[in-house]
């Protein structure tokens, strides 16, 4: 059975709209649009039957009774905001992402699938990604071909037979992010192979190449990248159009570098922007409390990009890289009807918003179309965490360590300080660091310098590899702290002599809240202080907690095969093994 975006009845409906055999559902009226095509703001009158937009032009129908007509005369219209680079489920899940997003216009998302990947065999996971058909956000997914980490089955994970079960998804639209891009330059023709046959099938393949060099960006061109992500100067990103590159210009909790990035490119003398578009990158929840793409839209428009240029960056430049133009990125005739009616031009954020052909925001009124998800059925349920941790195993036996240089970026170090102590003294920023199996098969202990002067415990089953994370000045704290966190099923835990001073709770296998996202961003800034307080002097500890364990960043990392030298490929410290007891039936 083939699976249209219509079927053929819908089709014939829609049509039918125009001979005025079927009413539109909705009309908006006088309105003053941007018409990308022809690069220009226009006026006219816009049908809407269900989803899809039917007419744009001057005429309306004869009888407009049941039809819910809008005068947005004075107003204007834009295409909805596309996100080419989402990670759906940095503390929020998809569903409370797509809805907050949409508030500010964002109506599509193209989505990470590593989480779903590694929980669930990919059958079930498309049963998942099919729920979200259901929702006024359009969501669209990438296909990982590496999971960023030294994982001790990786071959096992990254088989030739679910990459191309993933790739073959109609929801999918690219292969990457190429965190792993070393090993495609350096022969893995298992990865370009995956890369082969992600541009056979006419879809795009994302780079993650920070700080490469020209031969190095044109060689991963010749091996198929199409865009890429990590220009931090103008420089960069010129250097990256030059090469072919499509350049997604990024502005994020870690990285937020669109100020720097459109200035540079100015004063570079780039004038045309088709090439560019923007995105946020997987941002934690306190990054988007005053807006998502609306945003960064402000910013081009600060630094002097044409209007008009600046709303195609975050729309119809983004649909026709991704082949999809033909349902996004315009207000036009057949287009899915997402549409952001603005006060004024200068001012990206909407003050009403259709998705889907549904109001999901009416002058400034919420509406909430969303159908919830039922996670549990989906295997996303509370972590049963059915082991314990002992005092022992916070022993350390190396003075190996991390030294945290800023949000995401380690060195390695030897520590100098007495480390069989049950207890570190304040007047240092070291403290014991563990990584504990989610199943509890293996512990990697060591310890990390700069990130906080006086924490007790603090545990968090929200990591970059689904393990747990346990750090603090006092072995106690900590034991209390994962004692905490495996007690609520899953979430952050800071202790503070045998006390919880705060929690986030994450009880969708211990890495995403339900919370509506206006509220986990209270919950987030509430750590993010009490952190800051006792000594973490960076912007986002969401951040360090998921990439203490990402090889595809220089230099030292906490991963399930040992403390890792990424610039020597090669394990410092090896876990050490743990018995679980069996429970007695």
């Amino acid at each position: 059975m083939k699976n249209y975006r219509w079927s053929n009845e819908q089709i014939r409906n829609q049509v039918n709209v125009l001979d005025e055999k079927i009413k539109p559902h909705i009309i908006l009226k006088n309105a003053t649009y941007l018409n990308t095509y022809l690069n220009k703001w226009l006026q006219a009158n816009i049908w809407i039957y269900e989803d899809r937009i039917v007419y744009v032009g001057k005429n309306l129908p004869e009888n407009l009774n049941e039809i819910e007509v809008i005068n947005v005369e004075g107003e204007f219209l834009v295409p909805g905001y596309i996100e080419p680079h989402s990670h759906p489920y940095q503390l929020y899940n998809p569903l409370t992402l797509a809805k907050h997003a949409a508030q500010f216009g964002t109506t599509t998302l193209i989505n990470d699938n590593l989480k779903f990947f590694l929980e669930l065999p990919a059958k079930d996971a498309f049963v998942l990604l099919n729920q979200f058909k259901n929702i006024p956000t359009s969501m669209y997914w990438w296909c990982r071909f590496d999971g960023q980490t030294e994982f001790q089955n990786n071959d096992e994970l990254f088989n030739n037979e679910e990459i191309m079960t993933w790739l073959n998804n109609e929801l999918v639209l690219q292969g990457g992010e190429l965190t792993a891009w070393p090993k495609l330059l350096n022969g893995d023709n298992k990865m370009l192979t995956w890369v082969q046959e992600t541009k056979r099938l006419n879809k795009k393949v994302e780079g993650h190449f920070p700080g490469a060099s020209e031969r190095t960006l044109a060689k991963l061109m010749l091996l198929g990248a199409d865009c890429d992500h990590e220009a931090m100067t103008g420089e960069e990103a010129v250097m990256r159009l030059m090469q072919g590159y499509t350049v997604s210009l990024r502005h994020s909790s870690i990285r937020p570098d669109l100020e720097v990035l459109l200035k540079e490119i100015r004063e570079l003398g780039i004038q045309k922007f088709d090439r560019f578009f923007f995105t946020t990158d997987g941002s934690h929840p306190y990054f988007y409390e005053n807006g998502m793409t609306d945003e960064l839209i402000k910013i081009a428009i600060r630094h002097e990009v044409p209007i008009i240029d600046a709303y195609n960056m975050a729309s119809y430049n983004v649909a026709r890289y991704y082949n999809m133009e033909h349902l996004h990125g315009s207000i036009a005739t057949g287009r899915i009807a997402n549409i952001n009616v603005l006060e004024s031009k200068e001012n990206p954020t909407p003050i009403s918003v259709l998705a889907n052909g549904k109001w999901v925001k009416k002058d400034t009124e919420v509406f909430d179309h969303y159908l919830p998800i039922d996670w549990e059925k989906h295997q996303f349920s509370k972590l049963d965490l059915n082991w314990s941790l002992h005092k022992e195993d916070l022993c350390l036996t190396n003075s190996n360590g991390i030294n945290l240089v800023n949000n995401v970026i380690t060195k390695p170090y030897e520590s100098k300080i007495e480390l069989d102590s049950d207890e570190l003294s304040f007047e240092h920023d070291e403290c014991f660091l563990l990584m504990v199996a989610r199943n509890g098969t293996w512990r990697l202990n060591t310890v990390v310098k700069g990130f906080a002067h006086h924490i007790g415990g603090f545990a968090s089953s929200y990591s970059g590899t689904g393990d747990i994370l346990i750090l603090g000045k006092r072995k106690s704290d900590m034991l209390k702290a994962f004692e905490r966190m495996k007690e609520i099923g899953g979430g952050m835990v800071l202790i503070e002599e045998n006390e919880v001073l705060h929690e986030v709770s994450l009880p969708l296998r211990g890495s995403m809240s339900e919370l509506e996202l206006e509220k986990l961003i209270i919950v987030e800034k509430k750590m993010i202080k009490l952190l800051k307080e006792r000594g973490y002097q960076y912007d986002d500890p969401a951040f360090t907690l998921l990439f203490f364990s990402a090889t595809h960043l220089p230099f030292i990392r906490l991963t399930p095969s040992g403390l890792y030298d990424v610039k020597n490929n090669k394990i410092l410290v090896s876990p050490i093994k743990r018995e679980i007891p069996q429970k007695i039936i």
